[in-house]
């Protein structure tokens, strides 16, 4: 212990580095006083170019991401790429980056960004003759305990229908690829071959030599000091240099990303957070081995550790009441000058951590420290980036908000240069559109969440997770007060939403698990609830938008597949893009003529919104667009006796004649006006009730009172998902989304090839069609015991990967657990028998006929016309 606090002093760090700048042994340097210099040289000379006026895109921020993205637009073909930087290349964040790679992703379609991000830093030190600095020694994380052996084998099932490479392995593989582990802690590890790390100054050069040799231009130093949007969709970029004329930017400006984002009035939930990293000295152990030790991820003692040279350098997160925000940028603004500094150094926060560390590698007891790196990185509320064009202004991107910036810089630079020149982008990222968050993100919000966000950055990654820091926002639905306490809350962009409800006996509360929990239990019994009884539910995180004008029906015909409905009338349409994969899955309501409700997911509401209004500014559409969302609380009541329960509430007929499925009337419910649509996503008799939030708490109050004798209860968002897919719904973001077409999900009922109006995606699918599909959606039951599919899981015949789920859950009306499954054409017939991977175990699976329990609209028409007949 004595000798890892001995700091040598500071003059000595100095001729470190400026040795470390000399030498050539195979081991990336830290930092370099001479690379200073030289950039400091080159940004004096970069201004005697030309200087641009006009510009396709401009790319503000010369980091790793900010360079990629030029690097990939620029190869890509697009002409008059300009990257403006402030100061020097790396500044922020990336120049003294601990340079992590890995190819692991815990989330599915991050693994994209990784593994492109991974093959490009392979091959680019060839490509451009720059050198990277690359190690690729593999990486373990660690199992020290049963929910990590868990948490492993429910990554693996999520791995193996991907591209990555990746195993589960035992004590003595991970001592053979860490050979100084102390070996007595570790139950297994998730091996990752070509894991390792980079030189961040290096790569970030490698980008930019790459970007001019296909046109780009960088320019530094040249802060951007205004930003001005044109009428026609364009924007007036303003340095000290001249303004150039762009027909769009991207925000690539790191932890100074809130401060461009106010230039056009945003208020980016972006802050910097200290993280630190020690660096030791030689050790002599590190120094005789054979070859670079696999960097390893001790997830309990929540650190990384590599080998720098004959080194170690591990970087621990601290939790969340140890570590520090720089909270005053985010009020105050990044000190002016702040580009190549560091914070000051605070060993006493990460001692926790080191006697960890210290256990699990013996030979850091007898190291010495060399260095304390303290620098600002950023995060956002929920850990992910924002990438991708703005809700609220036209051509505005961003690519911000990175804790990972160096391994995540190559994928998004492609994800985000495949998407502005093809106009959608490559594959589904949703969880890190910019729109996700709103004014309710508000900066105590940002900076709880961020804090939580880095103390839980190891925590086991359970399914359903929530994380409960910085809630609730100012989003609270008319009926919460009420609920809170009744109710197990999920998280619904910034709206608490009861996910399942407690009784008296129940074992309550938040308590995640890989295998069926304390919910499984109270969830049937919910569901039991709604198909015998009646229910209601809280639905008003949905998004909602109103949209009008003399081209409003016009501009839907465009956007959605189907028809538009006619007044009083409900459908179900899809939004697709160019190449006919789902962009979206909305309820559309004609509510008088010309003006329509528009309906979709919370997680969508920004998502959806930017698309339709583009649309509309790009066409030329002459139509009033307006989000409603907060004004509107949602109730849904379901079950049969529901209508009993609604009809002592008021005079309107709601008979099957005088309130037919998919209409929509204007009713009173209790002395309150409301927007009620015959329509439930339980499949069961229902109505959802739109009703301004002042009112929800009576108009709620009033059914539970009424609906005594009916035996009316609450129901929660898990037992919906289990009731939808008895009844064969499918959901956004997991049956369908940007990586799927609508034909191969099974939606061809809601989609109109016939219809006059030229919709988006429309000749794609034809195409599409005439070709023939891949794969297709499929209905499957699993036999399983303690365990459900949650979606994404491998699906294997003969030996072989062939699918993966999409979603599941637990029916409690047949006693089986159900999924839908993207399975070969060969492999869909009914009776076909699957395999379902869950925590490392394969359990028989077999394709049935959809759906396993009939809708009550189906039912109802089956009974009239049975008797009919009769």
């Amino acid at each position: 212990m004595s000798r890892i606090l001995n700091l040598i002093n500071c003059q000595l760090r100095r001729d470190l580095a400026a040795c470390r700048a000399r030498d050539l042994l195979p081991f990336r340097t830290i930092c370099c006083t001479s690379r200073k210099q030289a950039e400091e040289s080159h940004a004096s000379s970069a201004l005697r170019k030309r200087w641009k006026d006009t510009a396709d895109t401009v790319i503000i921020g010369g980091g790793c991401v900010g360079v990629s993205v030029a690097y990939h637009l620029a190869k890509g073909g697009v002409k008059d790429v300009v990257l403006l930087e402030k100061s020097d290349l790396t500044a922020g964040s990336t120049w003294h980056a601990a340079g992590l790679t890995t190819y692991y992703n815990p989330g599915i379609n991050f693994k994209k960004v990784h593994y492109d991000s991974m093959k490009l830093y392979e091959r680019l030190e060839a490509e451009t003759g720059q050198a990277v600095g690359l190690h690729q020694p593999g990486s373990v994380r660690i199992a020290s305990s049963s929910a990590r052996v868990d948490e492993m084998k429910y990554q693996m099932t999520r791995t193996h229908w991907n591209v990555t490479e990746q195993y589960f392995i035992g004590p003595e593989k991970v001592h053979e690829l860490f050979p100084l582990l102390n070996i007595d802690k570790v139950l297994a590890g998730l091996y990752t071959p070509g894991d390792g790390h980079i030189d961040p100054y290096s790569l970030t050069m490698a980008l930019a030599a790459g970007a001019r040799m296909h046109g780009a231009q960088i320019y530094n130093p040249a802060p951007v000091s205004g930003l001005n949007p044109t009428a026609d969709g364009k924007w007036d970029v303003q340095t000290p240099h001249g303004t150039i004329r762009a027909n769009r930017i991207v925000n690539a400006t790191g932890f100074w990303a809130r401060e461009v984002g106010k230039m056009i009035g945003f208020e980016h939930p972006t802050i910097p957070v200290h993280h630190q990293y020690i660096v030791t000295a030689t050790v002599p152990e590190v120094k005789a081995l054979k070859k670079e030790l696999a960097v390893i991820r001790d997830l309990e003692g929540s650190y990384y550790l590599r080998q720098e040279r004959d080194g170690l350098l591990f970087g621990p997160y601290e939790n969340m009441e140890k570590m520090v925000l720089q909270d005053s940028w985010v009020r105050d603004g990044v000190p002016p000058g702040f580009g190549k500094e560091l914070f000051e150094s605070d060993l006493d926060r990460l001692m926790e951590h080191v006697e960890m560390a210290m256990e699990m590698v013996p030979v850091l007891k007898k190291a010495d420290i060399i260095n304390i790196v303290s620098g600002p990185i950023t995060y956002t509320p929920d850990l992910l980036p924002m990438v991708g064009p703005h809700q609220g202004v036209r051509n505005y991107w961003t690519a911000i908000g990175f804790g990972y910036g160096v391994i995540h810089a190559g994928g998004i630079g492609k994800f985000l240069s495949d998407w502005i020149r093809n106009g959608e982008p490559p594959y589904d990222l949703i969880e890190c559109d910019p729109n996700r968050y709103g004014k309710w993100s508000d900066e105590s919000f940002l900076c709880a969440k961020a804090r939580e966000s880095y103390g839980f950055n190891n925590v086991v990654g359970y399914p359903k997770e929530e994380r409960f820091a910085g809630r609730p926002t100012h989003r609270k639905s008319g009926v919460y007060e009420l609920l809170k306490d009744e109710a197990s809350m999920g998280f619904h962009a910034g709206w608490e939403q009861p996910h399942w409800f407690y009784k008296p006996g129940d074992d309550i509360g938040y308590k995640p698990s890989f295998r069926r929990t304390n919910w499984f239990g109270p969830v049937g019994r919910e569901c039991e609830l709604v198909m015998e009884k009646v229910g209601v539910i809280d639905l008003t995180p949905f998004a909602k938008y109103i949209v009008k004008g003399k081209d409003s029906h016009k501009l839907l015909d465009r956007l959605f597949a189907n028809t538009m409905p006619k007044v009083g009338l409900t459908n179900i349409s899809h939004m697709l893009t160019p190449t006919g994969r789902v962009f979206a899955e909305v309820t559309i309501t004609q509510l008088a003529p010309g003006e329509f409700l528009l309906i979709t997911g919370s997680g969508s509401e920004g998502h959806d919104l930017r698309w339709i209004e583009d649309e509309a500014a790009d066409g030329g559409y002459d139509v009033d667009i307006g989000n409603v969302t907060e004004d509107l609380g949602v109730l849904g009541i379901a079950g049969p006796n529901s209508r009993k329960v609604l009809q002592k509430l008021t005079d309107e007929d709601l008979s099957d004649a005088g309130f037919k499925f998919l209409h929509c009337k204007s009713i009173q419910l209790a002395g309150v006006p409301v927007r009620a649509i015959r329509i439930s996503y339980t499949g069961e008799l229902g109505w959802e009730l739109y009703i301004e939030q002042k009112n929800m708490a009576t108009v709620y109050q009033a059914m539970m009172k009424e609906g005594k004798d009916e035996g009316i209860d609450n129901f929660g968002v898990y037992a919906m998902s289990s009731l939808r897919l008895e009844k064969g719904f499918r959901g956004w973001g997991a049956e369908m989304n940007c990586d799927t077409n609508p034909l191969e999900a099974g939606l061809d009922y809601f989609i109109k090839l016939n219809k006059p109006a030229d919709f988006i995606g429309k000749a794609a699918l034809q195409e599409i069609k005439a070709k023939g599909l891949k794969r297709k959606l499929s209905y499957i039951t699993v036999d399983t015991d303690d365990i459900d599919p949650e979606g994404n899981e491998t699906i294997w015949h003969n030996g072989k990967v062939v699918g993966n789920t999409t979603s599941g859950a637990y029916s409690y009306s047949s006693q089986q657990s159900l999924a839908f499954a993207y399975l070969p054409p060969e492999l869909c017939s009914v009776g076909q028998k699957v395999e379902v991977e869950l925590l490392g175990r394969k359990y028989r699976a077999m394709v049935i006929q959809e759906p396993l329990v009939l809708t009550e609209p189906t039912r109802t028409r089956l009974q009239k016309k049975a008797k009919g007949k009769s």
